[in-house]
């Protein structure tokens, strides 16, 4: 059954986490996809979004900037009072409730286990297409040294895999993808997303 985002009639504003990675990228999308894009770099900067998204990198770079400019404890309050949040890649990394190779602090927001520095230290990148819940028409996938979902618990919904692996998942207001949807001209992704927290207001 495919999922059919609702169409989202008023404007959101949209933290991206703007520390490391193509921050730039993502809001650039948040934009094409019709919501504000607020580049957020310390606790203040979350007050009035109704979504976050923490975008790729060096996962240990982005938890090291979380934990020293408090994000970290603001990030899951944001949460629990039902915030959204969208992790692309390093951002996945952050969201999963275990993270292995190595072990590693986490939001621990998503029920996935995670592994990270799958395919080696090396950049690697490859672009797929493949099939999601989003819609028929397949998606590119993005992958820059993508880690690895291996397992996902209660409550988790994969949208879409690649190779036997989930690449797109979904827990509540929470989602995440280890391919980088930003890097392509289709904001398919990010429209879900909103779609997401626009239904969450409207409920």
């Amino acid at each position: 059954m495919k999922i059919r985002p609702r169409l989202v009639t008023h404007q959101l504003r949209i933290g991206i986490l703007a520390v490391q990675g193509d921050y730039e990228a993502h809001a650039r999308m948040v934009e094409r996809a019709g919501a504000e894009p607020v580049y957020v770099r310390r606790p203040a900067d979350l007050a009035g979004l109704a979504g976050i998204i923490l975008p790729g990198g060096e996962s240990t770079t982005h938890l090291k900037i979380l934990t020293e400019e408090g994000l970290f404890g603001a990030v899951q309050k944001f949460a629990a009072a039902g915030g959204g949040i969208f992790g692309t890649c390093a951002g996945a990394i952050l969201l999963a409730r275990e993270v292995r190779n190595p072990a590693q602090t986490s939001l621990g927001l998503l029920n996935i286990s995670i592994l990270r520095n799958a395919y080696g230290r090396q950049l690697a990148s490859e672009i797929h297409m493949g099939l999601t819940k989003l819609r028929s028409e397949p998606l590119e996938m993005v992958f820059i040294r993508a880690p690895i979902i291996e397992s996902v618990g209660e409550g988790v919904d994969v949208l879409a895999e690649d190779e036997g692996h989930p690449v797109l998942v979904r827990q509540g207001r929470i989602l995440a993808s280890t391919f980088h949807p930003e890097l392509t001209a289709d904001p398919a992704v990010h429209i879900f997303f909103l779609s997401l927290l626009s239904a969450g207001r409207a409920s």
